[in-house]
């Protein structure tokens, strides 16, 4: 038998021992370990630990009933148009005090990618500029930068990590005076490590490049400031730590620099009709939106922004780092080697195991722990050559406590011995 079998069965046959824990309710959270008082509005919660915010998140009741509300009047009374006109600029509104942005500086798209392909689209790239990102980015965004160096002949250079961590001194040796954009996750979905943006904005700013921030694994865990990180361009989807649905996602364009990112589409939403075919186009965020948008997620996005305001982002990001401080803790005292930098501030933490990830995945299920598991680097997903493993990412949301965790390390555990 060989090696990879071997530890596949090894994992496989721990399952049912911790099968056997998943039926035991969370004794901390029957005892109301609820510091932020939502937990009651995910019922997921009280089935297992849910630890996966960083794939797809869990929606809160809120949500729930304004996309229920919107399904029901499609059903029965549909929307106006104005009023899903104004229901999006309510969206818009709040995301923009979410960032610290202006929300004549927020667009409405379809998805995360969508964003950096309108920067790179109005960017004009021409043959011999370059374009530097780093190997912790989601593959999205390589595939874009890919594409521009097969077509235009622009440069792609790639910043590895070490040690899971980039600095911006490994930047400044690949940015000159050709780099027209550097373009990073904020939060890596990898193993969560967060850029400090202002070191890289300056960085950009001073060699005529722009900043672009891949930022859907940040906005929602905690507050988020635009202007002091100094980017120039935020994208983001909303259907993981944002609590709301696919197909929508706000769009940052630095007030400054509307007029340079042109809108690579129009269609019927233009700002007014002049008459004899004529048309005045908003020259604001709004032009981002050419057509109709997923209005039923605009509802739930609008819903999903208002509870966050309500439980406060600074508590959220109070909490959360809270419970990765015990994960970080749990997991070291354990002997896991841990992926995520000791100095990274962000919800996710990633570890490696022995093992299979499909058999690590199933064990993990069966103890009522919802996680990602992975096998593989991943980072040689860009070309490079990280040494194959088993890698765990966790990802603690506003409704995670200390049951949560304690869970977590007991499965990691267990699963370790089995």
């Amino acid at each position: 038998m060989d090696m990879t079998r071997r530890r596949f069965l090894g994992a496989t046959s721990g399952a049912a021992a911790l099968t056997a824990m998943a039926r035991q309710p969370p004794a901390a959270a029957q005892a109301g370990d609820d510091p932020l008082n939502v937990r009651s509005d995910f019922p997921a919660v009280a089935e297992y630990a849910f630890l996966n915010t960083a794939y797809i998140g869990l929606i809160a009741r809120p949500v729930v009933e304004a996309g229920r509300a919107w399904l029901d009047a499609r059903a029965h009374r549909p929307f106006e148009v104005g009023d899903m006109l104004n229901k999006t600029d309510e969206a818009r509104r709040r995301f923009a005090g979410l960032i610290n942005a202006s929300e004549d500086e927020i667009g409405l798209l379809f998805s995360t990618t969508e964003g950096e392909n309108v920067v790179v689209d109005a960017l004009e790239f021409k043959a011999g500029d370059n374009v530097v990102i780093d190997d912790l980015v989601y593959p999205s965004t390589p595939v874009i930068h890919r594409r521009l160096q097969e077509t235009k002949g622009v440069e792609l250079r790639i910043v590895r990590h070490r040690d899971g961590a980039v600095d911006v001194r490994d930047f400044e040796r690949l940015v000159d005076r050709r780099t027209r954009l550097i373009s990073v996750a904020w939060v890596s979905n990898l193993n969560g490590f967060r850029h400090d943006m202002r070191p890289l904005a300056d960085l950009a700013h001073a060699h005529g490049a722009y900043l672009y921030a891949d930022a859907i694994q940040l906005v929602g865990t905690g507050p988020v400031d635009v202007r002091d990180a100094g980017v120039d361009f935020l994208c983001c989807g909303c259907y993981k730590w944002l609590m709301a649905g696919f197909g929508i996602a706000p769009f940052f364009v630095r007030r400054d620099l509307l007029d340079r990112i042109k809108a690579d589409r129009v269609g019927w939403h233009v700002e007014k009709r002049l008459g004899n075919y004529q048309y005045q186009h908003f020259a604001n965020g709004k032009k981002y939106e050419f057509a109709s948008l997923a209005f039923g997620e605009v509802y739930q996005l609008a819903a999903a922004l208002a509870y966050l305001e309500r439980v406060g982002l600074a508590r959220i990001e109070a909490q959360t780092s809270t419970l990765v401080a015990m994960l970080r803790r749990g997991l070291t005292e354990r002997g896991f080697r841990v992926f995520t930098p000791a100095e990274t501030r962000s919800p996710i933490l990633s570890f490696y195991i022995a093992g299979a990830a499909e058999a690590a995945t199933k064990a993990l299920d069966a103890a009522g722990v919802k996680v990602s598991v992975q096998n593989g680097d991943r980072t040689d997903a860009y070309g490079g050559s990280g040494a194959p493993a088993t890698r765990v990412r966790v990802a603690v949301s506003l409704f995670n406590n200390t049951a949560d965790i304690q869970r977590m390390l007991s499965a990691a555990e267990r699963l370790r011995a089995s």
